[in-house]
């Protein structure tokens, strides 16, 4: 069976790296589909290799298969070992039926590494037994409201500028979203505290933590302690705190930690990191916390991160800390 990778995390890698993992797995698969299957099974590994030997569950377990087609049983186990032990994979009833995987079956290995996914599959089933689904359900609709308007500013800004009228109607329906959500998230925090995923899933978490990240100082300063406590007990990411103790920082007048916090001068249309204490130690701070080092952050808004310079750019940036925050 070939799977389909419709979404791919490539985590903290920059974008050249990215852009060789997606052309090595896209041609690896194309020779999968083609029947070339030892040829597939080397150009994943390529793909592999050139993300640092990481890759998708999805694609190891297409080369698995391309390695087991085209006669070479350890490295499909090898792969196939990588997903079950490093990515918890537990579709039992895929890997059992694949045809691609039938000669593993009379090997000594194949018991074992179905014994891994039936326990991976058991655990899934009892955590998604405790998730609370209709507060999943609320917050799935609430993230959809919190990033729709969000989702449009940038296109909106290049076609007619900050100050247009769209931009204004756009920033008002915004403003009326948030209010409602943070009304929703507010009270689901009032009733459970800050909920992990194990109760709510992982975009749930992430949700709590968007809405807050998108609230007025005053609530945020009310829940930083909260979510401060939920990342000390593993129910929330490191770094999503990293990103609200940012913001509330700048929020007191402050300089930011992390560099999470982006500005936008209206003038230019250009963005700009906000004011950052110091810069010198920023990658060790935002390693601390799960984050990808702050040049590769930034250049998702055209930022060059060039340490020397902002320092000497600070004093004027200081003047420009009431600038758009993204």
């Amino acid at each position: 069976m070939f799977l389909v990778l419709l979404i791919a995390s490539i985590g903290s890698f920059g974008q050249d790296t990215a852009d060789r993992y997606s052309y090595f797995s896209k041609k690896a698969d194309s020779l999968y589909k083609a029947k070339d299957y030892k040829s597939a099974a080397f150009t994943y590994s390529k793909a592999f290799e050139s993300l640092g030997w990481k890759g998708s569950q999805v694609h190891r377990y297409n080369a698995a298969g391309a390695w087991a087609l085209a006669g070479f049983a350890d490295s499909a186990f090898f792969q196939l070992d990588n997903i079950a032990t490093k990515s918890n994979y537990l579709n039992y009833a895929q890997i059992t039926s694949d045809p691609a995987l039938i000669s593993l079956h009379q090997d000594k290995r194949w018991k074992p590494l179905l014994e891994i996914i039936k326990q991976n599959k058991e655990k899934a089933d009892k955590a998604e037994a405790k998730l609370n689904k209709p507060l999943i359900a609320q917050l799935d609709s609430i993230l959809k409201e919190d990033q729709n308007y969000r989702m449009q500013i940038d296109t909106i800004i290049k076609r007619y500028g900050w100050e247009s009228p769209q931009m204004k109607a756009n920033m008002a329906l915004l403003n009326k979203a948030d209010s409602i959500n943070l009304i929703k998230v507010k009270k689901i925090l009032d009733e459970y505290g800050w909920l992990g995923p194990d109760v709510i899933g992982g975009t749930g978490n992430i949700t709590l933590f968007l809405v807050i990240q998108h609230a007025d100082q005053a609530t945020q300063e009310k829940y930083l302690p909260m979510m401060r406590e939920a990342a000390k007990n593993g129910k929330a990411p490191p770094g999503n705190l990293a990103l609200l103790e940012d913001r509330v920082a700048l929020g007191q007048g402050k300089r930011q930690i992390y560099g999470s916090q982006i500005g936008l001068d209206k003038e230019t249309n250009s963005y700009y990191i906000l004011p950052l204490e110091d810069p010198d130690n920023v990658d060790r701070r935002r390693a601390s916390v799960d984050l990808e080092p702050l040049a590769q952050y930034v250049k998702r808004w055209q930022i060059q991160w060039d340490v020397e310079q902002y320092k000497k750019d600070l004093p004027s940036l200081e003047s420009k800390v009431k600038g758009g925050r993204k």
